[in-house]
């Protein structure tokens, strides 16, 4: 009867876990395992569940216990330990060592050589990431998100370089798929551009766009203005008022930073996080999480009491300390978290935001080569991100107006022609001291992990700034259409 009653629970479980019913095939699987542990698949299927649920310590348990019990791929199950190790809980030397535990039992196991040489991306160590990459590839020529990396690895090209010709030649191919022909124009179109051969690089951006359009899963969102717009309106609507602080009111735990992609956030972190007492928290998930809870959003906030607000700070501070539970005063540097400057705002009402800008242009233009998740959907055609910018100026002006003393512009444009003029006014607006140190933020070891992973190795240069310079016979529409945001000529 024992062995009839575990079958029943994992077709029970297999059934809930197919039909999306994650929390259940959970409590299914767990039934199943308390009668008979020695089952490495369940184990296995329950770490995927607990992982996508939000709960990574219970899928590392259950990873464990699949291996333990002799699961056919363990060399997967280590995989998948380094990737909840690394993205959600923020244990790099705990994530290498499980990755290096694959490659042990598979030498190659190309999913593993592909993480590694991605954290080693992350770490800054550009030649041993490429060290991992041309193993992967000679291995497997024909990984195109391995090769497409390899490229995004490199840090200078020429017109002749061999390695631009051999992303021509995967894209000439018909049979690379859709998803990872997308990563190999954009690796195109950087290299073009690092080159000095502008136009080519255009015309890969528009392929690398196109691919990823057509790449999108049915799920995946579409960019509607109208409904953006209605989505601002609504923004705005539900945070009328500024929060007032309270003198029993909790200190943020974090300097939030954000703006548009490609603004210069990261390289602010940086430069912050070479000043002693800051952390670069690099972009925390914690703040849209807690936003997600909150349904509906943001009509939901108008309701909240002061015990809510309080839970949900709370739980902001605890989401955080468990990602660094031995910093001080860290950076939250999500971008998009200019969304959310409301609810920042509301669960903690004392905390500073420093809000990142550059040339408009540059900035959209930036976006658009810039291969980003789908569900930004908006990123992937001119018009759209031109109007995007436009709303979250729109929004942004909202939010200076109702916390005029709390919110910062950081100009990268300005930082990069005058560092420490410019650099000096955010820490005292964040009560730091000047620090020499936050001017070397190339020189220092750290975690970067974001698409200007490279940049911030290298000292500070002017040539991101003013980019769109080369590509004017391009981008006309463009520019028209944030003509609004650029003082008129005088």
């Amino acid at each position: 009867m024992k062995g009839a009653g575990v079958e029943a629970l994992v077709r029970e479980a297999a059934a809930l876990r197919q039909a999306g019913r994650l929390g259940e095939a959970v409590v299914a699987y767990r039934g199943a395992l308390a009668l008979e542990p020695a089952l490495p698949d369940c184990w296995y299927n329950l770490g995927w569940m607990e992982r996508r649920l939000g709960r990574p310590d219970e899928a590392l348990a259950a990873y464990a216990q699949a291996l333990r019990h002799g699961v056919r791929t363990p060399e997967e199950v280590r995989l998948n330990r380094g990737v909840i190790l690394m993205d959600d809980l923020n244990r790099v030397d705990d994530a290498e060592r499980e990755f290096d535990a694959a490659l042990a039992l598979n030498p190659d196991y190309t999913p593993a050589l592909l993480n590694l040489a991605n954290l080693q991306e992350d770490r800054g160590a550009r030649v041993e990431a490429s060290a991992l990459y041309e193993r992967l590839l000679a291995i497997d020529p024909e990984c195109w998100e391995g090769l497409a990396r390899y490229a995004n690895a490199r840090g200078a090209y020429a017109r002749s370089d061999p390695l631009i010709a051999r992303l021509e030649t995967a894209l000439a191919r018909e049979d690379v798929p859709i998803e990872p022909r997308a990563s190999l124009a954009f690796a195109l179109g950087r290299a073009q551009d690092l080159a000095g051969a502008y136009g080519a690089a255009f015309d890969a951006y528009v392929a690398a766009n196109r691919a990823s359009r057509a790449g999108a899963p049915p799920e995946a969102p579409h960019y509607d203005p109208a409904a953006h717009e209605g989505a601002i309106d609504a923004l705005i609507a539900a945070f009328p008022k500024p929060a007032l602080p309270a003198p029993d009111d909790p200190e943020a735990p974090t300097i939030f930073i954000c703006g548009m992609f490609r603004s210069g956030s990261t390289l602010l972190e940086q430069a912050l996080a070479g000043h002693p007492a800051v952390t670069a928290g690099g972009e925390i998930p914690a703040l849209p999480a807690l936003a997600r809870q909150l349904t509906p959003f943001p009509q939901s906030v108008i309701a909240l009491g002061a015990a809510r607000r309080g839970e949900i700070a709370d739980a902001y501070r605890a989401s955080v300390a468990r990602l660094y539970p031995h910093a001080g005063l860290l950076t939250d540097k999500r971008p998009d978290n200019f969304l959310l400057i409301g609810l920042a705002k509301l669960i903690f009402p004392r905390a500073k935001i420093l809000h990142s800008v550059r040339d408009p242009v540059d900035t959209c233009l930036s976006t658009y080569f810039l291969h980003l998740d789908h569900t930004m959907a908006y990123a992937k055609d001119l018009t759209h991100i031109a109007h995007y910018y436009a709303q979250y100026r729109r929004l942004m002006a909202h939010w200076k107006a109702l916390y005029p003393d709390d919110i910062r512009d950081f100009d990268y444009d300005s930082f990069v022609r005058a560092p420490r003029e410019t650099l000096e006014p955010a820490l005292a607006f964040c009560e730091l001291a000047w620090d020499d140190r936050c001017l070397a933020f190339h020189e220092r070891p750290s975690l970067v992990r974001t698409a200007s992973v490279w940049q911030v190795r290298e000292p500070l240069y002017r040539r991101s700034s003013g980019r769109a310079q080369h590509y004017e016979s391009r981008i006309a529409p463009l520019r028209a259409a944030l003509k609004e945001f650029y003082p008129p000529a005088s």
